[in-house]
């Protein structure tokens, strides 16, 4: 499923455009992207919890030319599936 398909999904669950509804889901993303960029966990009871986590910096081989190189420290984000979503999947 892409995300034109979960637009049409939610404007026909929630009797929405599908502008409105391309909207919302926009709002909604918008929304986790600001409190994982000030290091907040969002939690979504039922379905799971998005966080961030930091990378130390490491060093690697370049595959091709097997040189070594540096990677730099980074943050990423982590998501654990909640208990609902779990045992709705199982």
């Amino acid at each position: 499923m892409n995300k034109q398909d979960l637009v049409a999904v939610v404007a026909e669950s929630g009797e929405l455009s599908k502008a409105k509804a391309g909207d919302v889901l926009d709002s909604v993303f918008d929304a986790i992207t600001k409190a994982l960029k000030k290091k907040l966990e969002v939690r979504l009871v039922g379905f799971g919890t998005f966080s961030t986590s930091k990378r130390k910096a490491g060093k690697g081989r370049n595959p091709r030319t097997g040189e070594e190189i540096k990677i730099p420290a980074s943050t990423t984000v982590r998501f654990k599936a909640g208990k609902n979503l779990k045992d709705s999947v199982n």
